[in-house]
């Protein structure tokens, strides 16, 4: 699957898993567009990969969480003639603490952005794929995806549609020669600590992105539709999906709270 693709967008490009997203599939000689806020990131990426691959790496800067921020990237990409054979809609982040005790409006932007952006994204990227009859997405969800999260229940919440959909569209294009899955890692050593101020205290035992993104691909290549790195977060996910659902928050509040 990955040899035919030939142009990857990358969303949330600048750092964490979707830099390591960019830098592996670089390294198999993939052409990119890499998006984020941090345009000084973006370009200092863009020259490294370039320099050191040979591939070309386009770069568009947007702020994904304003709305119709994914139709104007859209159009940029058509405007530059790239059509994209592998989306990863990557663009995300976290809030912890009690859903009251959060801004209103830092909830609804983590809505827009890990869900509104990523759908949009998904229904303008999908039809040339399927009319090509090649191509994918990959979807980034997260562990929190499996039960419901106290301290952060928006977040668990826009995860948890990640993963129902990106599965149901998935099912949908299964004919169609076009792959979705979703990505759902456990807490990785990524900048998601420092903004959602939750996990840093074990951020030392936590594995990286590179390693999240080999597993991601490796399992993207075999046509999984839901991916989870590390035997642990395979378990707790099935685990999740098993106990009653008040014992699966109990657990998952306490994950969050550090307790285990």
């Amino acid at each position: 699957m990955l040899d035919e693709v030939k142009v990857a967008l990358i969303t949330g490009a600048s750092g964490g898993i979707g830099e390591a997203f960019a830098r592996q599939l670089a390294a198999l000689g993939k052409e990119l567009v890499v998006v984020a806020r941090r345009a000084d990131r973006l370009q200092a990426l863009a020259a490294e990969l370039t320099s050191r691959h040979r591939v070309q790496v386009h770069v568009i800067v947007a702020d994904l969480a304003q709305p119709g921020a994914a139709t104007t990237l859209f159009a940029e990409t058509e405007r530059r003639g790239l059509a994209v054979d592998l989306l990863i809609n990557n663009a995300g982040f976290g809030k912890g603490g009690e859903f009251t005790a959060i801004p209103f409006e830092d909830q609804a932007e983590m809505v827009r952005l890990n869900v509104n952006t990523l759908m949009e994204l998904t229904r303008l990227y999908l039809p040339a794929m399927r009319q090509r009859r090649h191509g994918g997405v990959i979807n980034l969800a997260s562990t929190a995806a499996f039960q419901p999260v106290p301290n952060m229940a928006v977040y668990g919440a826009t995860k948890a549609f990640v993963l129902s959909f990106s599965e149901a569209v998935a099912h949908e294009v299964r004919a169609d020669g076009v792959r979705v899955m979703a990505l759902c890692p456990g807490f990785t050593a990524t900048g998601f600590q420092a903004v959602s101020g939750v996990g840093e205290a074990w951020r030392d035992r936590m594995p990286g992105p590179d390693e999240v993104v080999a597993a991601a691909l490796r399992a993207f290549e075999k046509g999984r539709r839901t991916a989870v790195p590390g035997f642990g977060n395979r378990f707790l996910a099935l685990g999740a999906r098993l106990v009653p659902r008040r014992l699966a928050a109990f657990i998952a509040a306490g994950k969050v709270a550090g307790r285990w």
